[in-house]
């Protein structure tokens, strides 16, 4: 690699990947393109020829097309594989994953077979990604219609005359976002599955694509939350730009309010953050784990444990020991450690984790919800609350640390967080739960 500081140590701060500036990787990586495919033999053809019109250097690119079964033999030109599943059906997130499993580029590359890139695709796509390995980089998908046009015809000259309108929804999110750099936890709606490349080191890390999604949509959006989880930057490139042959998918023959909603509610029980999640319904996977360590009174377990849930419904409580009271057990939202977790949808754990060595009450959510917020995007991993409020980490922190052994990807802070305050050995319950006396009755 070329440069210093960021660039050499593959690690920036938060979601700052613009830190590396135009810095571009000594040696052009070694990528793996993986072109989902069925039984679209024009649209394949017309992207195979781009691919072969890349400026990457021919020998540092492999070119795999993942087929789910199309009803006829796949035609591919000489050093193009093809790997195949069977026809069951919608499997483009299993396809995917077959085409990584039978690729070995330190970049993977993912397209789809009617979306055929520019000259300068590969290269633009995949610089991030070889300077900074949790990078998730996003082309530009633009559209055209390209009936009747030979499929040998070079891109831009296929494309001319015949550019289709590009999705307002998407170009206003990545100018809102400066091109994700401004990402938070809902910015995997801006993730385009037939444009996306990211290092193998964090793919195999976030794990495949989930092979339950056999439906139209979805499983690049699930994908792409939970690599933001695991603490991935996400980046739009916009002079990555791939052409779909057609219109986008919002304007396309049958893509109604039913269609919509199918994929809404899918990800609703995968992706559990505000804005995609409902607001009542319990999530399967926590957005808050809470970690109350060490023996307490009874008393001070059921007011810490109660006001927690009170003000974050969607949370869990975690405990060292089978609680004694009778209402905590009753909660399937109290669990003790080492007795089934607080992990699940995908493999995805909680947004955020907060430890306490005492009890706390939480009788305003407001400031807690702050933390959490600033621990959804920008630099914050770690917050250390005052007066023994223990320590509020996000996922993303740790995921990153875990995989380079170094706490430089993220900062910690010190904050007073109001409404919280550190429960006394016995407050009284009665007052507590009849909501009367002060709050110098449980502090």
């Amino acid at each position: 690699m070329t440069g210093g500081g960021p660039v050499a140590s593959g690690i920036v701060p938060g979601n700052r990947w613009d830190l590396v500036g135009d810095a571009r990787p000594a040696t052009p990586p070694r990528v793996s393109v993986i072109v989902a495919h069925y039984d679209q033999p024009d649209e394949l053809a017309r992207t195979l020829a781009a691919l072969a019109a890349q400026d990457h250097p021919a020998d540092r690119l492999e070119i795999i097309v993942a087929d789910d079964g199309s009803p006829h033999p796949v035609s591919v030109p000489a050093g193009v594989r093809v790997v195949r599943q069977e026809d069951r059906g919608f499997r483009l997130a299993a396809v995917r994953n077959l085409g990584v499993r039978a690729s070995t580029g330190d970049i993977l590359c993912f397209l789809d077979a009617d979306t055929a890139p520019e000259p300068g695709y590969i290269s633009a796509l995949t610089r991030l990604p070889a300077l900074l390995p949790d990078a998730v980089t996003v082309g530009r998908r633009r559209h055209a219609d390209l009936a009747g046009v030979p499929v040998q015809t070079p891109v831009a000259e296929a494309v001319r005359g015949r550019e289709l309108a590009e999705p307002a929804w998407l170009a206003d999110a990545y100018a809102r976002s400066r091109n994700l750099l401004d990402a938070d936890d809902r910015s995997y709606r801006y993730v385009i599955g037939a444009v996306i490349a990211s290092s193998r080191r964090l793919f195999d890390d976030v794990g495949g694509f989930d092979e339950s999604f056999t439906a139209y949509g979805g499983e690049d959006w699930e994908w792409a939350h939970r690599a933001w989880q695991a603490g991935a930057l996400l980046a739009h490139v916009p002079d990555a730009v791939a052409w779909h042959d057609g219109p986008e998918w919002a304007g396309r023959e049958g893509s109604d309010r039913e269609r919509a909603n199918a994929q809404t509610l899918r990800l609703a029980a995968s992706v559990p953050v505000s804005g995609s999640a409902g607001f009542g319904v319990r999530r399967s996977v926590p957005d808050l784990a809470v970690y109350l360590t060490g023996e307490h009174s009874d008393a001070a377990l059921f007011v810490c444990v109660d006001s927690i849930l009170a003000a974050f419904p969607h949370a869990v409580v975690v405990l060292d020991a089978e609680p004694a009271v009778e209402a905590l057990r009753a909660d399937a939202r109290v669990r003790v450690r080492g007795g089934g977790g607080v992990s699940g949808g995908g493999g995805v754990d909680a947004r955020a984790t907060w430890t306490l060595e005492r009890p706390m009450l939480v009788d305003d959510a407001a400031g807690l919800a702050e933390c959490l917020a600033a621990l959804g995007s920008g630099e914050v991993g770690t917050i250390e609350v005052e007066s023994s409020g223990g320590v509020v980490r996000s996922r993303r922190a740790e995921r990153r640390a875990a995989r380079w052994g170094t706490e430089d990807g993220f900062v910690s802070v010190r904050r007073r967080v109001p409404g919280v305050h550190p429960l006394r050995p016995d407050p009284h319950v009665e007052a507590y739960v009849g909501g009367w006396g002060s709050l110098d009755a449980f502090v």
